[in-house]
């Protein structure tokens, strides 16, 4: 980590996301480091609801603590399919388990797209990140709104597909196939595309020593995330038969704090739109060496330690949050 500490300058990241456990881990990650700069979380349908992921998202900003940090909702429903959920997985709100507070945190006005747009657009060229962890709708309708904001991203990290690996079909990684028009958006584009798919995310694996790192940590937000993994752990069990559960959104920002806990390797990505067995398909051209002209990545091999380290540090640094205390206290009286 002596890299980033040569390097004061935080990465400035929008998280754009469908919270779900996986996401909340996302956002506690991206708080609670200290060379992340937050500039707006967005929702997008995809765990579940809009209505409910971003309800979610209000309730884990409050438990860690984030302010003025603005939060928008954006997309309720793909581009061309039809809304598909994963209750099965995240249960009937999009994050079962944990009792959530209620969010004194109100939404900005704006539509995600465009709270996107302005974003990228106020800041520098090359110093906006954008990191999804959910469907890509929000994202390919903002580079189609506006196309100015493809040449200022620094990259798109995202969390979805897998070259070798699917969840929802035998090829298809469910963040890519519930809008896979939306993902064929974003690949195609010229930004920089790091894929941090299953491959990389099966690895991340919230083993028993693990949730007893966490639970060291002894504060509220670290509470709660030991019953968010232990709601994980069953329905990964039951649908998936993983006796850990994979935790995959928090894999992204990790990547962006820090690259060397994640190896990736240049190779053309395109997204498959027809195939009857295939539909979502993020279909990589391992061939040959990457054309020179190739924009996307994808994640192979993480350093699991390094990782949940750095998990562990954001839960220590985020403390135990005033707006947390004060939401925790409205709901007892």
């Amino acid at each position: 980590m002596e890299s980033n500490s040569m390097n004061p300058a935080p990465r400035k990241i929008i998280l754009d996301c469908d919270p779900g456990h996986d996401d909340a881990v996302a956002m506690l990650l991206a708080h609670g480091n200290p060379n992340i700069e937050l500039l707006a979380v967005t929702t997008v349908v995809g765990n579940q609801t809009l209505e409910k992921v971003t309800k979610n998202a209000l309730s884990v900003g409050t438990i860690a603590g984030i302010t003025g940090v603005p939060f928008a909702a954006g997309c309720a429903r793909p581009l061309v399919r039809t809304i598909e959920n994963a209750p099965d997985i995240h249960g009937e709100s999009g994050m079962d388990g944990p009792a959530q507070p209620e969010s004194a945190i109100e939404l900005d006005p704006r539509h995600a797209v465009d709270l996107i747009i302005d974003t990228v657009m106020a800041h520098e060229p090359g110093t906006v990140t954008l990191v999804p962890t959910g469907g890509l709708t929000n994202i390919a309708l903002a580079a189609r709104k506006e196309p100015r904001i493809v040449e200022r991203v620094k990259e798109v990290v995202l969390m979805g597909g897998g070259y070798h690996v699917g969840n929802w079909s035998a090829v298809a990684e469910f963040n890519i196939i519930i809008d896979p028009e939306a993902a064929h958006i974003v690949f195609n584009e010229k930004w920089p595309v790091v894929m941090v798919g299953l491959d990389l995310t099966h690895q991340a694996l919230a083993t028993p020593e693990v949730v007893e790192k966490i639970a060291a940590v002894g504060t509220k937000p670290a509470q709660f995330v030991m019953e968010l993994m232990e709601f994980f752990t069953q329905t990964y069990k039951d649908a998936q038969g993983f006796d850990y559960p994979p935790v995959h959104d928090p894999c992204a920002v990790a990547y962006v704090i820090d690259p060397s806990i994640v190896t990736t390797r240049k190779v053309p990505v395109d997204i498959e739109l027809q195939g009857t067995l295939t539909l979502g398909m993020t279909v990589a051209d391992f061939r040959a060496p990457a054309p020179e002209d190739c924009t996307t990545s994808v994640a192979v091999d993480l350093d699991h330690e390094k990782f949940w380290d750095l998990v562990t540090d954001a839960l220590v640094r985020i403390g135990e949050p005033a707006a947390l205390e004060a939401a925790t206290a409205g709901a007892k009286k």
